[in-house]
């Protein structure tokens, strides 16, 4: 069953419209940041439920704000100096609806001021969630993602602390899209584009359609369709991708990795990063290129594959008493 698809559950529905209430228009301490991330940790129907509400209230805010822009509603008109008391009653009335209306208008602008209006979404270990933004931008969250979402009037703008996305971006050239990170920010109008970070050094962004800016500090790259640019430690880089090659790189939506020329440290790093999962690689089987098509969610057929890649060495894999895996690749001779 998709986690869409689960039942509805009061008690976890009413949690959910509490926190989708404490995030709208502010930011969390730290100890109530930790209290939801364990909250919707607990279980896949959290997150969906406080997905549902964070998008019925921003849906809510755009319906008072189009019914205020066509005049739908309207703030009521001063009362004469004297009015005969048949019609001041009347009026009192209508004042009392639409000064409520005005209120719900009111608290729709609040809402949308930028930099007011703040989403938080989050996956955990071996997990992925598809989402839609309330301006129709589609998002894909690999495992162990942090995303905050921010619409404003001027830009829509994403903070993505650690993790994967891609982003399938609602064409707006009034309010550009902007995708913050740890190591740099990308900023377009209306593309289809993949961000991976570390929330440290580690910035690779993958463009599918379109085009996007890259920018940071040291550093004002503009990219097309097929364009990977990677920073780390060691530098920045840029590559020219095949569609294939960019399919490969988007292969985690499918909970799959491709390794192509990969060595086998980085590859377990994937492994270990989305499953949780820790994985040792001795020094010098680090630097061995692994190659095919894996699950994700498998990390044991992948370490069953390495005995296939490197049929002229022994490949050995034991855990200790944590759970780590340590793998050793040596020559026979």
């Amino acid at each position: 069953m998709n986690a869409f698809d689960q039942p509805r559950n009061s008690e976890i529905e009413e949690q959910a419209s509490l926190w989708a209430a404490r995030l709208d228009g502010s930011t969390l301490p730290a100890a109530e940041r930790a209290e939801l991330d364990a909250w919707l940790a607990a279980d896949s129907a959290h997150r969906v439920a406080l997905s549902q509400y964070c998008q019925f209230s921003a849906d809510l805010e755009e319906q008072l704000l189009a019914l205020l822009a066509t005049g739908g509603l309207k703030l009521p008109p001063e009362p004469a100096a004297v009015v005969p008391m048949r019609r001041s009653r009347k009026w009192q009335w209508a004042s009392v609806v639409s000064l409520a209306a005005a209120a719900s208008i009111a608290l729709g602008v609040w809402f949308t001021r930028p930099g007011h209006s703040e989403v938080n979404y989050s996956t955990p270990a071996a997990q992925r969630q598809s989402l839609t933004l309330a301006d129709g931008t589609r998002v894909e969250l690999n495992a162990r993602t942090s995303l905050v979402v921010e619409n404003g009037h001027a830009e829509r703008r994403v903070r993505l602390a650690a993790g994967e996305a891609c982003f399938t971006v609602s064409k707006d050239k009034q309010r550009p899209f902007v995708v913050e990170t740890p190591s740099g920010s990308v900023r377009v109008t209306g593309t289809i584009f993949d961000v991976r970070t570390d929330g440290n050094a580690i910035l690779e962004v993958t463009v599918v359609e379109g085009s996007v800016q890259v920018h940071r500090k040291d550093l004002d790259s503009t990219l097309g369709a097929g364009d990977r640019l990677s920073v780390s430690p060691s530098g920045v880089a840029t590559a020219r991708l095949d569609p294939s090659a960019v399919d490969d790189t988007l292969a985690w939506r499918q909970g799959q990795i491709v390794c192509t020329d990969m060595s086998l440290r980085e590859a377990t790093e994937r492994f270990s990063y989305y499953n949780g999962r820790r994985i040792e690689v001795s020094p010098e089987a680090a630097g061995l290129l692994v190659g095919g098509r894996h699950s994700l969610d498998d990390p044991d057929n992948f370490f069953a594959a390495l005995k296939v890649m490197f049929p002229d060495k022994t490949v050995s894999v034991t855990y200790d008493p944590s759970g780590t895996a340590h793998i050793d690749v040596r020559s026979d001779r």
